[in-house]
């Protein structure tokens, strides 16, 4: 197990923290305007890329807002944030799934561009350095070796895998190239994890809620589930976990850590070590979905799993398709004991991942400035979600509760008791808008009055009205409401 010195704040991280740190001793308060961008510029010595960084992460951590041609304000917060959702209670029976034909029939509005896509899974392409990246294509291509239809077959290509085994080392964790197996998309090495760790009829630990991708593929494979209770905040809940492993013949562990979906929750760093070494006592392995753990808000990435991982239980998935390279569908997998037979199995199953974008991005890694552009997108997400989390604070029903993410671009939003996120999901899409709601993200269809909505989208005069609708046919959805209207 290796571990790293914490690496020093970012400049604009250092004015975030002086600014929440003024806020929170009173110096700056609520209301009050900030310097603007020039005059905090000329303060501090700063450009005005790095002071309006600083900005949008204090928007994320909801301390300030914008105001259209007038600036940066501090926020009235009292009384003004929404209640955070409760621990889930799902129940602990094992459960087969049939979940496969209700979910394809409410993402289909998804594909629709004229609809506005809160429902959706993918944050906007125009977030990414497509530009960038088809230039490291067409230059990959040119200088592509006819003999790498071969040579990139599973594990994949060399030059990739070893870039990813850097990026791993630089978060304290030792990765073997030979480790790590290029997968089509994050989707593809969960089922080959889930292969490799399981038969027909075994029986798999989930979040619940979970994403409703991973309920598919432990469908289609013929497995059964065991729901843990999960936390908005941090994530699924232990003692629940260690309950259902002493009950339950579980043969494999299914979580995201970081920024799940549909939560946005964060596992906390000591409940990470104790989730580790809860699994390895039982000689569990934990599939990991982390493909949202580049998108931190805050100072530095989330400790990693397998950082932390001595007995080579912790099956890692990852992907490029959210934090670079939307379309390109190139995951991986840092499989532990199991990498070859996941090795074996993607052979078997879908023989190898695209060896042109493959070699696209290894080059880009290696020359495309990956760390600049994630600082630039983590910047954004977390401007968007801002936005958002205000409009959904300001606008919808009394009795609405809200998961606040320190990273990603979802958040979930539990609506008052009685109301019906799939009537809200019928409603809204006649009006052109889409959502996830709540029971696609679940084994047995619960959270009836939860729904999923999308902050990776530019925050538009568009997203802004599809937001006012929203709460309105929230309120109107609202059985209490109705009846006493």
């Amino acid at each position: 197990m290796n571990s790293k010195p914490p690496s020093p704040p970012l400049l604009y991280q250092s004015l975030a923290d002086r600014v929440d740190a003024a806020i929170a001793a009173g110096t700056l308060r609520a209301g009050e305007r900030l310097p603007s961008v020039r005059q905090a510029c000329s303060a501090h010595q700063l450009s005005p890329a790095t002071v309006l960084q600083a900005y949008y992460l204090l928007e994320a951590r909801g301390l300030i807002e914008a105001r259209p041609r007038s600036g940066y304000y501090v926020r009235a917060r009292i009384g003004s944030r929404l209640a955070e959702p409760e621990m889930s209670r799902p129940a602990s029976a094992q459960t087969r799934l049939d979940v496969s034909d209700f979910i394809f029939e409410i993402l289909e509005a998804v594909r629709d561009p004229d609809v506005a896509p809160l429902g959706s899974s993918f944050p906007s392409p125009y977030l990414y350095p497509l530009d960038r990246l088809a230039r490291s294509l067409g230059a990959s291509a040119r200088r592509l070796d006819p003999r790498s239809t071969v040579t990139d077959l599973p594990p994949g290509n060399e030059e990739l895998r070893r870039q990813i085994a850097l990026r791993y080392l630089a978060e304290g964790a030792d990765v073997a190239p030979r480790e790590i197996v290029i997968t089509s998309g994050a989707m593809e090495g969960i089922t080959l994890c889930l292969q490799a760790a399981t038969r027909p009829g075994d029986l798999v630990a989930i979040e619940s809620p979970c994403f409703y991708g991973v309920l598919q593929a432990i469908e289609r494979l013929g497995l059964k589930v065991v729901e843990i209770p999960t936390h908005p905040r941090d994530g699924i809940n232990l003692a629940a976990l260690d309950d259902a492993l002493r009950q339950h013949p579980i043969r494999a562990c299914v979580c995201m850590l970081n920024f799940q979906n549909p939560l946005g929750s964060l596992v906390p760093d000591e409940a990470r070590r104790e989730l580790i070494a809860l699994l390895a006592r039982h000689e569990v392995p934990l599939i990991e979905d982390d493909v949202y753990g580049e998108l931190y808000f805050g100072q530095t990435r989330p400790l990693l799993s397998k950082a932390l991982d001595d007995d080579g239980l912790v099956m890692h998935v990852s992907s490029f398709s959210k934090s670079l390279a939307p379309g390109y569908r190139i995951g991986w997998v840092a499989a532990g004991r199991y990498a070859e037979r996941v090795r074996r199995l993607k052979i078997s199953s879908s023989i190898a991942t695209n060896v042109p974008a493959q070699a696209a991005l290894a080059d880009y890694l290696k020359h495309g400035g990956y760390e600049n552009h994630l600082r630039h997108l983590r910047a954004t997400l977390a401007a968007q979600e801002a936005a958002m989390v205000a409009a959904v604070e300001q606008s919808f029903p009394a009795g609405t509760r809200l998961a606040r993410p320190q990273g990603g671009y979802f958040i979930w939003v539990e609506l008052p008791p009685g109301s019906d996120a799939l009537t809200v999901h019928r409603q809204a899409l006649a009006q052109g808008i889409s959502i996830a709601p709540g029971p696609i993200f679940s084994a047995k269809r619960e959270y009836r009055n939860c729904i999923r909505l999308n902050t990776g989208h530019p925050w538009t005069p568009q997203i802004a009205d599809a937001v006012a609708v929203l709460a309105r046919l929230a309120r109107i959805s609202n059985t209490a409401e109705r009846l006493s209207a």
